[in-house]
This record gives structure tokens, C-alpha cells and sequence, in this order.
């Protein structure tokens, strides 16, 4: 763990796979072929702790919904990358347009497609229900599953090692 807080230390942005990560992995679609997705809410609350102490946020995921849309708008996200399957492009993009150096960006991924972000990034995170080949090569595994607070443990874990949670929780001590 004390490998993992050292490179949270360097966190400068968050990338966030969106199904497996901030969803369940569970694919719903209505009677009339609309999609549905649940996210969690102490994933937001933890993303939107993380924004607060400096850190910046962006979701890169490999299928186009507006309900993702939809969520990274009410979470203050502007860094939306859909339909992405090529998410070591789409980091690498992101890098060079906010002027940061891989080893300053984490990602949480849980399927192939993140597996080349993970190996490359400064802290690359899994969930217990992803992949076993991407858990081999995470940094860290979070002990809360995808869909059910994993994003918001990351989120913590790195304003822990930056020295910035407490503060976040300050306000709600008052």
C-alpha cells in the first residue's frame, strides 16, 4: 500500500472507466431499446471531493450514452471521452492538453480496453469484479466493487496521500 500512496501522491487528474467502474457492469435497456444505467452516489460525492481539493476528473469509456453523458454534467466533469475503445489514445490526448506527465494521472478501468491505460499510467486502479488479467497488472484493487463505491474509495485514497481528505471532511464535522 505504501507504493500505491506514494504514486497517489503525484495524482493530478482521475480517469474513469464508466461500466464495471461507476456502474455495476449491468446493462438494462426498456421495453423500447433505451439504455439505463445506475451510478452511485458516494462515487459522485467522492469525485466531487476530489475536484474540490484540485484534482481534475475525466471519464473515458468505450460505448456513447447520454445517460453518461447526463452524469458527468451534473458532477462538474468536462473531460467526457465516449465511444472510445482506444483509451490509451484518448489518455494521451488528455496528457498533452492538460500538460501532465502520465505518472501525474490515475485510472480505474476493469476490461481490456483499460488494460493498456492502466500499465502506463502513474497509479492504475482495478475493482474486484474486473478482469483477472487487469487485476495482475493494477496498481491496487479497491475493496469496494464497481458500481458500489469503488470510484468513491479511489477518490479518498488519493486525497488521504495528498493530504486533503481531512479537510473535505472538515466541513461536515462543523
Amino acid at each position: 500500500m505504501s507504493n500505491v500512496f506514494e504514486r497517489a501522491t503525484k495524482i493530478k487528474l482521475l480517469s474513469c472507466d464508466v461500466d464495471g467502474v461507476m456502474t455495476d457492469g449491468s446493462l438494462l435497456f426498456s421495453s423500447d431499446g433505451q439504455e439505463i444505467k445506475t451510478f452511485n452516489i458516494l462515487d459522485g460525492q467522492g469525485i466531487k471531493m476530489l475536484q474540490n481539493s484540485g484534482v481534475k476528473v475525466a471519464i473515458i469509456t468505450g460505448r456513447k450514452s447520454a445517460m453518461v453523458e447526463n452524469r458527468a454534467k451534473n458532477l462538474g466533469i468536462d473531460i467526457l471521452y465516449q465511444g472510445r475503445e482506444d483509451k490509451i489514445n484518448a489518455i494521451q490526448d488528455i496528457a498533452k492538453d492538460f500538460n501532465l506527465e502520465l505518472d501525474q494521472i490515475a485510472h480505474i478501468g476493469d476490461d481490456l480496453p483499460d488494460l493498456p491505460v492502466i500499465r502506463k499510467v502513474g497509479l492504475g486502479v482495478t475493482v474486484p469484479n474486473g478482469a483477472d488479467l487487469i487485476k495482475e497488472h493494477a496498481h491496487h484493487c479497491t475493496t469496494k466493487a464497481g458500481g458500489r463505491g469503488a470510484v468513491r474509495e479511489l477518490c479518498e485514497l488519493i486525497m488521504k496521500a495528498q493530504n486533503t481528505l481531512t479537510a473535505a471532511h472538515a466541513e461536515y464535522l462543523k
